[in-house]
């Protein structure tokens, strides 16, 4: 093999630190962006955060010291005849292939260093909600109970999961009892059932049926015993064909008439099959808007709006700009003008997200005017290409833009990837979009006799009536992503 030297002539990307933070800032969600900024404020001294009570006059003012550090400045340095760096443009020439900190030594951290682990978190402690389990043990220390009898209790409690539910079986809680105790099977399942009248009324279940028994067991409404009577009947002897709406072979098993059957499934419809889980509820998740789009009622055109709240203004402090020499090699100057050139740029990083999420949300709107109009039956199909070539982007950048950003409009509060959809071919030749497909679908089956549902089949020809061709599979798949059941689940007895 011969060895041998070529020279090529080739072009490839570089990822400047200035294009790295801009792509970072850019994908960060409303929350995550507020952190960011709070962050950098609190470790960046050039940055500052301007008050709202603050008017444009006191901004210019904040100037002046820049203007008398620089007339100081020539005075006692006439040999070097150069102002502060506060006014010099960002350099475009910076290192690329790296990473921010290998450019700018910056005591930007992330909020977990170690001058903070010795405070309290008072807003985890603050936070902190109360479990099932901790629920119950607080019943359990309330009740009078044996020192056996509170062990097994003890057992049986940690094995009942967030909905109630007990997830292991008697002989298995009984085998896991410490043997000196000297327990039977009896006296667990005794224990049980008084756990089971613990609030929740119904917590420690083993199954549904034994979930509704308990809760019907404790209605006190006599005026209703005969209907309780049916219900408790219904849910001990027929509860699979309940689950299955088959109302004529309950009512021909169960010798009922159809109103008390009615009635009887009124009263089993009020009851939880999972009572356990409204003691520790999920946590709320709050989405603040990025933009706001309102109609102008003058013109009837819609206007996009950055939501103002969603970023804190942010300027330069003047006074320690003023304070850069560009002569001046000490590393306190050094530090000094690292952060100036740091704060410049995620100056410049957030105005260039703030256009490009700007430039992105007007496309949508122009595209989707309809909907805003309309509503979701109006909906035009929109994919991420036809968003980049209007705004002359990248893909991926559209991506970035519309991951975690949401848009408030008359009709509500969406993510930006809501208004893209793919599109089914119409019988005129036209397109229909997958989210109108999917209102039509939600349209039809709120306005269905609720003793006959639709079926997928009926619904795909009541669509084609309407010049939409789309398969049953296809419906099918657009029912689930709707969490609405199939026609047999929905069937009812009363219209």
């Amino acid at each position: 093999m011969k060895l041998s030297l070529q020279l090529k002539l080739g072009q490839q990307l570089t990822m400047t630190p200035q294009l790295q933070q801009a792509i970072k800032l850019l994908q960060l969600s409303t929350l995550d962006l507020q952190q960011e900024i709070h962050q950098v404020l609190e470790s960046n001294p050039m940055l500052e955060m301007v008050e709202e009570n603050e008017e444009t006059g006191e901004d210019n003012r904040l100037n002046e010291p820049e203007n008398t550090a620089s007339q100081d400045k020539n005075k006692t340095d006439s040999s070097d005849g150069d102002s502060s760096e506060w006014s010099e443009t960002i350099p475009g020439d910076l290192a690329v292939d790296t990473n921010w900190d290998d450019v700018y030594q910056s005591t930007y951290t992330t909020g977990s260093g170690s001058a903070d682990t010795d405070l309290p978190d008072f807003e985890s402690r603050n936070a902190e909600s109360e479990t099932l389990q901790d629920h119950l043990l607080w019943q359990l220390n309330l009740t009078p109970m044996s020192d056996t009898d509170k062990e097994i209790a003890y057992g049986i409690i940690e094995a009942i999961d967030a909905n109630g539910m007990l997830t292991t079986d008697i002989q298995s809680i009984h085998s896991g009892l410490d043997p000196e105790l000297e327990v039977e099977e009896d006296e667990v399942l005794a224990v049980l059932h008084r756990i089971q009248q613990f609030d929740p009324v119904g917590v420690g279940y083993r199954n549904l049926s034994e979930c509704l028994l308990i809760q019907l067991n404790q209605l006190d409404a006599p005026e209703l015993a005969v209907d309780i009577d049916n219900a408790k009947n219904l849910v001990s002897n027929h509860l699979n064909l309940l689950g299955n709406r088959d109302y004529a072979q309950i009512m021909r098993r169960a010798k009922l008439k159809e109103p008390e059957l009615k009635r009887a499934i009124a009263i089993i419809e009020n009851l939880d099959p999972r009572p356990g889980s409204d003691i520790a509820p999920p946590s709320t998740t709050y989405v603040v808007p990025d933009v706001i789009v309102t109609k102008q009622p003058e013109s009837g055109t819609w206007r996009v709006d950055l939501n103002p709240d969603i970023a804190p203004r942010l300027r330069i402090n003047a006074s320690y700009a003023a304070m850069v020499k560009r002569a001046d090699t000490s590393d306190v100057n050094n530090y000094l003008r690292d952060n100036l050139q740091e704060a410049r740029w995620f100056l410049k990083s957030l105005q260039s997200r703030n256009e490009t999420l700007m430039k992105v949300a007007t496309r949508i709107v122009e595209h989707q005017k309809d909907f805003l109009e309309y509503g979701e039956e109006a909906m035009k199909p929109l994919v991420l290409h036809d968003i980049a070539e209007m705004v002359e982007m990248h893909e991926s950048t559209i991506s970035r833009v519309t991951t975690q950003k949401y848009m408030h409009t008359p009709r509500g509060i969406f993510e930006l990837k809501y208004f893209f959809s793919s599109h089914v071919s119409t019988a005129g030749g036209g397109e229909c979009s997958s989210t109108a497909i999917r209102a039509i679908i939600k349209k039809l089956i709120a306005a269905e006799n609720v003793r006959k549902p639709l079926s997928d089949s009926k619904i795909t020809k009541l669509l084609e009536e309407q010049g939409i061709n789309v398969a049953r599979r296809t419906i099918a798949k657009y029912r689930e992503s709707l969490s609405i059941p199939p026609s047999n689940e929905r069937k009812r007895l009363v219209d």
